[in-house]
């Protein structure tokens, strides 16, 4: 047990003398880095043999440096092709299941574009009633009511003028193209009677072909008719509660839009409506004159059914360039062929004129710049219409891209002047200016 104790104090005084050591190296150690500055340079190697070169295939491969970002590698317009690619792709599915909705439901949206229509044209109306103290419900009802029996009444004569003329016009018609053949016998064409036999033939032959297709339209007539009361209703309701209660709809339509784009949307709505009546009082304006001028022409012409044929040209006139086209076509056709060729020129000589009279004075004048849209654009918006939704969308097609134009427009301007609002804020106040806020 006494050696204990003398070998601990060994072990103890020999720890104390190693920390004495490392304590006297470390002062040297700092010693020599404070004696030497950190920008000295080193001296200089004593001269000896030039370094052996090391093969190029024994060197050491430097380490490779981080991979860049595969977005970075890619080159600056594939990013921005590929950017505007998808949100693209985006915007066609979007519309591709508008569409299909659209679709889907397309008696309905058909019959409130209608009432859409028929309420801009009303619309004045019932405003120039209430101004006049009577109360807006008697004023909505009896314009509306007024507005739905003047054009029953054009359907009405219509279908009355053509089931009292039809035996007349049938053999006007038969007299037309017998007159007809003998013209192009004896005309410089050297047109044969075999040839007009073959025509004849040929037309006979593609009757009785598509006969099946001809009787099962005849079968889904019921089925016409019946989709065509259910429209009717829905136009009528729906203008009367448009013409009534537009202003609260138009509140409540607001109130779905998000906060942030709701002063844009309200600020763009009035400017669409005024579009939309502009341009369904001209366009009613402007084919109420062409039916006028072009009855009035065929009516001296002798052209058999002048009157349906007039307001045949006042509805085709809402389809823009094929409408006028389709009634104009029309009308020669039946001059042709009741009243001989001369006839038939002459007619065509008015429509032209009436209707280049219209395109270049009466549209510009009457429709004026708030609805003016390119004529490619009506062409290819006509045609749109017309392969997706019949005579109705070729109809409804050109005043909604109308619509359209004038949104966009202003929605456009809304967003430069805000951007222009943005920046006057955010522009510091000079130097030598001084704060309002503390002037006396």
């Amino acid at each position: 047990m006494s050696r204990v104790p003398g070998w601990l104090g060994k072990l103890g005084a020999g720890l104390t003398e190693m920390s004495e050591r490392l304590d006297e190296r470390r002062a040297e150690v700092a010693r020599e880095d404070t004696a030497t500055p950190a920008d000295t340079p080193p001296e200089p190697a004593a001269p000896g043999p030039d370094p052996i070169p090391v093969p190029a295939a024994r060197r050491p491969t430097p380490a490779a440096g981080p991979r860049p970002d595969p977005a970075e590698a890619v080159p600056w317009g594939v990013r921005v092709a590929a950017e505007a690619g998808w949100r693209l792709l985006v915007l066609a599915g979007t519309v591709w299941v508008l569409m299909k909705v659209i679709s889907a439901v397309q008696l309905v949206v058909f019959a409130f574009v209608i009432a859409l229509l028929v309420t801009a044209l009303l619309q004045p109306t019932v405003a120039r009633l209430t101004r006049r103290g009577v109360p807006r419900g008697p004023a909505t009802a009896l314009t509306a009511i007024s507005g739905f029996v003047v054009i029953g009444l054009m359907g009405w004569f219509v279908t009355w003028q053509v089931m009292e003329n039809i035996d007349t016009l049938s053999n006007q018609i038969q007299s037309g193209i017998d007159d007809l053949r003998d013209w192009l016998l004896k005309s410089p064409f050297h047109v044969t009677d075999k040839q007009i036999n073959q025509i004849a033939k040929n037309l006979r032959e593609a009757i009785g072909a598509n006969a099946d297709q001809i009787t099962s339209a005849g079968l889904e007539g019921v089925q016409v008719i019946i989709e065509t009361l259910t429209s009717i209703l829905l136009v009528f309701f729906s203008t009367l509660f448009l013409l009534y209660d537009g202003k609260r709809i138009w509140e409540w339509f607001l109130k779905l839009v998000p906060a942030a784009a709701r002063p844009g949307v309200a600020g763009a709505g009035p400017r669409a409506w005024r579009t939309l009546t502009a341009y369904v009082r001209g366009t009613v304006l402007v084919a109420l004159i062409d039916a006028i001028f072009i009855g009035i022409g065929i009516y001296f012409l002798n052209v058999p059914m002048a009157v349906p044929l007039a307001v045949f040209i006042f509805l085709f006139s809402f389809i823009p360039l094929v409408g006028a086209v389709a009634s104009g076509a029309l009308a020669v056709i039946v001059a042709l062929v009741t009243q001989g060729v001369f006839t038939a020129v002459m007619t065509l000589i008015v429509v032209l004129a009436v209707q280049q009279i219209e395109g270049h004075v009466l549209q510009p004048f009457i429709l004026g710049r708030a609805v003016r849209v390119h004529p490619l654009a009506v062409v290819l918006t006509v045609a749109a219409g017309g392969m997706v939704a019949g005579i109705g969308g070729a109809v409804v097609a050109v005043p909604l891209v109308a619509v359209a134009n004038t949104v966009v427009g202003y929605l456009r301007q809304y967003s430069e002047e805000l951007q222009r609002q943005k920046a006057a804020a955010e522009e510091p106040l000079p130097e030598n200016a001084e704060d309002p806020v503390h002037q006396e």
